[in-house]
């Protein structure tokens, strides 16, 4: 995940994804596979686990901005990791190299712009 900000913001992590949309988990991780942050969701709960420390938000979405530092759409993500080109306010989907488990993300609007690229090991 890249934010073009001042100063411009870079997230790297490892990450197993389950579930859909609606509820799931994600965990992330860093280079040496040590568990940077938990991100957990089904309807009306979101949860992100960090540093031995749990805290509540009002929606995935929510969650999903604070443990990025940025919005993403993450019903339109789960469509892309489908392969279905899905439409996203202010995203661009690149899912021409998803056979070979690759997938970016570019939004214009709002600013500050944004990539995110995902290289999937299935």
């Amino acid at each position: 995940m890249r934010v073009d900000a001042d100063p411009p913001q870079s997230f790297s992590a490892q990450f197993d994804l389950r579930g859909n949309a609606d509820a799931g988990e994600l965990a992330l991780y860093n280079p040496l596979g040590s568990t940077i942050a938990i991100l957990t969701w089904a309807p009306g709960r979101a949860t992100l686990a960090q540093d031995g420390r749990s805290r509540d938000f009002d929606s995935l979405d929510a969650l999903v901005a604070r443990a990025l530092g940025t919005a993403i759409p993450v019903a339109a993500l789960f469509d892309w990791l489908r392969g279905t080109d899905a439409q996203a306010a202010g995203w661009q989907a690149d899912l021409s190299q998803l056979a070979t488990g690759r997938l970016s993300a570019r939004r214009a609007s709002p600013l500050p712009a944004a990539e995110l690229r995902v290289a999937l090991d299935r």
